[in-house]
């Protein structure tokens, strides 16, 4: 089933939803960015091991994140005399060789608040990750990568389907193992039985991969005069880029913005130098009038919230102001994050329809 927006419109919506994350990190806000990422998955996902990723990523990154507010609770113990204490546990120092930090005390309210924010964030980003996942097709996206970017973009192709293949192979496991059983659960062995086969499945498939790709003549052609100068151009971009970090960690802002410029225009290079060597598409689907209104939809909504911020209205909560407050909820910003869920209002194709 052929998703009725493009790859390029679902990956403008991903971006705009994790910019609209980091600019509101609200508990309320970041809450209507998870129902309306549901309600779009929900509306579009595709049949298959695809779509079945989407709650078990949105699961792990739950658990991550109330580990990490366990953990960071845990060993940021409140002040002593300072207020806001949530619950007074029993304090333990670890030895000096496990880092010889203190675990237990007073829990301070506000850590455990803040770190659930920046969790539940997290769990915002993964979810978006996860949808894209669900309702985009990797290969159509690939299809349409600039050449100076395709062979990365195959790789992170292949690294995107790890998790759904994993499920689809953990299923067929565990059928197979009920099919041996007669039905009945036998618990004896059962790791070992479905660990197994998803190993030799993830091997058979890593097999097939290199023999299609070889067979489609992958590392047999010579570098050609464009490509030595994509490499070139590409790697003095990743320099340009990477330096500028390490400028701006350095505190030094005129060198990170030179670094920057240089590039930025090394990768512009890069791409236009592979553009001659560009192999042949076929049937590559283009991009149609509602795709750029779903795209112009979305990304409405963070310049929406970059305005809101600007003229001042608060877009955050801190759970370190006393006294203690609970988070409010701007209705513009609320209204504007509504526009996330616009490619829900289009209409997605029946199983077994032909496609448009």
């Amino acid at each position: 089933m052929t998703s009725p927006l493009h790859s390029v419109t679902w990956l403008v919506w991903a971006i705009a939803v994790t910019v609209s994350l980091q600019l509101a990190p609200n508990p309320l806000l970041v809450a209507i960015v998870l129902a309306t990422v549901w309600v779009v998955v929900e509306a579009h996902r595709r049949p298959g091991s695809l779509a079945r990723a989407f709650p078990v990523l949105v699961t792990v990154a739950v658990a991550f994140g109330a580990l990490r507010v366990v953990l960071i609770g845990l060993t940021t113990p409140l002040a002593t005399g300072a207020q806001g204490g949530l619950v007074h546990l029993p304090r333990l120092t670890l030895p000096t060789a496990l880092g010889g930090f203190s675990v237990g005390g007073v829990v301070s309210e506000a850590v455990v608040l803040q770190t659930a924010i920046d969790s539940l964030l997290v769990v915002g980003i993964i979810a978006g990750f996860g949808a894209f996942n669900a309702v985009a097709s990797h290969h159509e996206l690939l299809a349409v990568a600039p050449r100076a970017f395709h062979e990365p973009g195959l790789v992170l192709t292949v690294a995107l389907a790890f998790v759904p293949s994993t499920l689809e192979a953990a299923a067929a496991a565990r059928d197979a193992d009920r099919a041996r059983t007669g039905g009945a659960r036998v618990r004896r062995g059962r790791a070992v039985r479905l660990a197994l086969p998803v190993l030799e499945t993830g091997l058979e498939r890593a097999v097939r991969l290199a023999e299609s790709m070889d067979s489609r003549g992958y590392g047999r052609t010579r570098a050609t005069a464009s490509d030595r100068a994509t490499a070139l151009l590409g790697g003095l971009a990743l320099l340009g880029l990477g330096g500028s970090v390490v400028a701006l960690v350095g505190r030094a802002p005129t060198v990170a913005a030179a670094l920057a410029g240089g590039g930025v225009v090394a990768l512009v290079a890069a791409v236009v130098a592979s553009g001659r060597s560009a192999p042949t598409r076929y049937r590559r689907r283009p991009l149609r009038r509602l795709d750029a209104a779903v795209s112009a939809a979305v990304l409405a909504v963070p310049v929406v919230l970059g305005a809101c911020s600007a003229a001042g209205v608060d877009l955050a909560w801190d759970p370190a102001v006393l006294p203690f407050r609970a988070p409010g909820l701007p209705l513009l910003p609320a209204a504007a994050l509504l526009g996330l869920a616009a490619p829900a209002l289009v209409r997605s194709p029946t199983p077994g329809s032909p496609p448009r």
